[in-house]
């Protein structure tokens, strides 16, 4: 799938079927070579073959198509150039128990500082995390009934997909999309397109760092994961002391189950958390008593049946 993209076999392909050899001029390939990727393709479900014509099965032309408003084709390149040669240090990873960007790219600042220097690669990988946003948020948005609330801020809220799910859902809510200044364009442009879009709105900063926009209800959508215990703690805390009386927070995070065995994803994000980040994928107990220690009292956690699970805590 990495390789196919990369070679921009589905973009081709998404404007008009064809059989390997022409694919083959076309994308700069050997013949031979080629045909062996696209019906490797074709086995996975990736592609249909008929008569000796390729073409995108549905899934590939909704997900691994640019042009695709569902599109998680920037993610898919990011996972090849970024975590897939990490990857290759997995038994390192698991000696030392550390990330391995500086091993695979002799780099000292974090992961995403090099792979975002550009804007074009930046758009590129939050649209594919929208992609995946667009799969998951609505999940999430409609876990626990949010009714009380009345403003929601979503914390690295990127594009704005999980702002934009849960306003669409409750009709009387309002959310502000809090996220470094970078974002804002792109989080702008997506908000848009939602007929909540007047109800959203986008506010620059660093959680870490600046004061938390005001609301009743603070979202965490795939943020925790990326950070040791004691740097979770200074945010959950900082979002308790932000939080009026009966406020709370969403967390949306892939759950492992209590014991650490499966379900799968978790597991193998957990691995993949550890080759690129300080972080990894907890329980919904892990993160429970994480929870109680930054003040939060009353706490429930779902499963959503989508990639990303949700805990409410009050």
């Amino acid at each position: 799938m990495f390789t196919a993209v990369s070679l921009g076999v589905f973009e081709a392909l998404g404007a008009a079927p064809s059989a390997s050899g022409p694919l083959a001029s076309r994308l700069n390939a050997n013949p031979d070579a080629l045909e062996r990727l696209l019906d490797g393709c074709a086995a996975l479900g990736l592609l249909e073959k008929r008569d000796g014509f390729y073409t995108n099965a549905p899934v590939a032309a909704r997900y691994l198509c640019a042009s695709s408003p569902h599109s998680m084709h920037g993610y898919v390149l990011y996972s090849r150039e970024a975590l897939y040669p990490m990857w290759g240090h997995l038994d390192d990873a698991v000696r030392e128990g550390a990330h391995r960007w500086t091993q695979t790219f002799g780099l000292e600042a974090p992961l995403f500082s090099h792979f975002f220097r550009t804007d074009a690669a930046m758009r590129d990988f939050l649209m594919g995390m929208h992609g995946f946003g667009m799969l998951t948020s609505p999940k999430v948005a409609a876990a626990f009934d949010l009714s009380r609330f009345r403003c929601l801020a979503d914390l690295g809220g990127a594009t704005g997909h999980l702002a934009i799910a849960a306003c669409e859902r409750y009709p009387e809510l309002r959310a502000v999309v809090f996220d470094l200044p970078r974002t804002a364009p792109l989080a702008r442009e997506q908000v848009a397109l939602s007929p909540a879009a007047a109800r959203i709105e986008i506010v620059s900063g660093d959680f870490f760092q600046d004061p938390l926009p005001p609301a009743d209800l603070y979202t965490l959508g795939r943020i925790l994961h990326d950070w040791a215990e004691p740097k979770i703690l200074i945010l959950l805390e900082k979002v308790r002391r932000s939080l009026p009386p009966a406020g709370a927070v969403l967390i949306a995070e892939k759950l492992l189950h209590e014991d650490g065995v499966g379900p799968v994803p978790a597991n193998m994000q957990s691995l993949n958390m550890l080759i690129c980040t300080d972080g990894k994928e907890r329980s919904a107990g892990q993160y429970e008593s994480l929870l109680r220690r930054a003040g939060f009292r009353h706490i429930e956690s779902r499963r959503t049946g989508v990639a990303l699970d949700a805990i409410l805590a009050t």
